[in-house]
């Protein structure tokens, strides 16, 4: 049977691997012996300031909330590709001029898309 043959440039990574997974466990087991851990009735309760909870905690959030999330996320990302190109556009030229026209055109055209949905209105 043949050894299996392993790139060197992979052993920094194995090795890399290796010490986060093993700096995470130790670092867990060794904070376990530093923490105070000192339980009471207030602070197992769900609030840890002392107050009593006054709803049950797996109450129901608007599915808005989530649309609201998720475009935040989806436009922020997206215009963060924006940085990037604007550094090196002396270098790119015309043609990621014309890319960026194309971006910034399907960004809009789902920014218009939400605000037709109304999917940015909070409340109705």
């Amino acid at each position: 049977m043949e050894a299996m043959y392993i790139p060197k440039e992979y052993l920094a990574i194995l090795i890399l691997l290796i010490f986060g997974v093993l700096f995470g466990v130790v670092t867990l087991y060794v904070g376990r012996f530093f923490r105070l851990s000192r339980p009471y009735h207030e602070k197992l309760i769900a609030y840890e300031s002392g107050n009593d909870p006054t709803e049950a905690p797996r109450m129901r959030f608007s599915i808005k909330f989530y649309l609201i999330a998720i475009l935040f996320v989806v436009f922020d990302v997206e215009s963060i590709y924006l940085y990037p190109w604007a550094v090196t556009y002396d270098r790119l030229g015309l043609f990621a001029l014309v890319e960026m026209f194309i971006f910034i055109f399907l960004l809009l055209a789902g920014y218009v898309y939400a605000w037709k949905k109304e999917v940015l209105q909070w409340e109705k």
